[in-house]
């Protein structure tokens, strides 16, 4: 399975629906709240090309976007490639 990191805001609801199509398909994640840890925002910005608006999400490394282009990914069952799931997981 693939390695997830997002980063998100307790008052973001993008993420809230981000980390619930993780959840919905299994995927754990390592999440960084850049309201708790505003270091994390500047790290965030510099890995997302100074993108800094959240979430922003990353798998395997690589930036993927936020929550829109998640569910873009999902939508032209691109998303559990990347992933790394099974097809019909």
């Amino acid at each position: 399975m693939a390695e997830v990191e997002i980063y998100s805001s307790i008052f973001c609801g993008f993420c809230y629906r981000a980390k619930s199509l993780l959840k919905e398909k299994g995927v754990e994640f390592t999440e960084f709240d850049v309201f708790a840890h505003p270091a994390k925002r500047q790290e965030m910005m510099a890995r997302a090309h100074g993108d800094r608006k959240v979430p922003q999400i990353f798998i395997n490394g690589e930036h993927v976007g936020g929550c829109d282009k998640l569910y873009q990914l999902e939508l032209e069952n691109k998303l559990d490639a990347l992933l790394g799931l099974e097809a019909g997981s």
